[in-house]
């Protein structure tokens, strides 16, 4: 799947589920400052995210997700080592 693809269904997700500003959400944005989330929140959007994206997303990835760009790239990632 494409970056630009990935990063408009995320970003879409955020901005209806969790009611972020789109104009917030920068690539090198904070992810959990951005979005205000509680573990709960961010449980309930890595969730979201492994059920459309049909990845699984474990604590080592969690650690690496620091920006909107690491979430995007992740993601990514995730799809790419599924399809290989």
């Amino acid at each position: 799947m494409e970056r630009e693809k990935i990063i408009a269904i995320v970003n879409d997700f955020l901005v209806n589920e969790f009611e972020v500003d789109g104009d917030e959400i920068r690539h090198d944005g904070n992810l959990k400052t951005t979005l205000g989330l509680d573990s709960l929140d961010y449980i309930d959007m890595v969730v979201v995210i492994e059920s459309n994206f049909g990845v699984k997303l474990g604590e080592a990835d969690f650690k690496k997700m620091i920006t909107f760009d690491d979430f995007y790239s992740t993601i990514q990632n995730k799809i790419t080592e599924k399809n290989a």
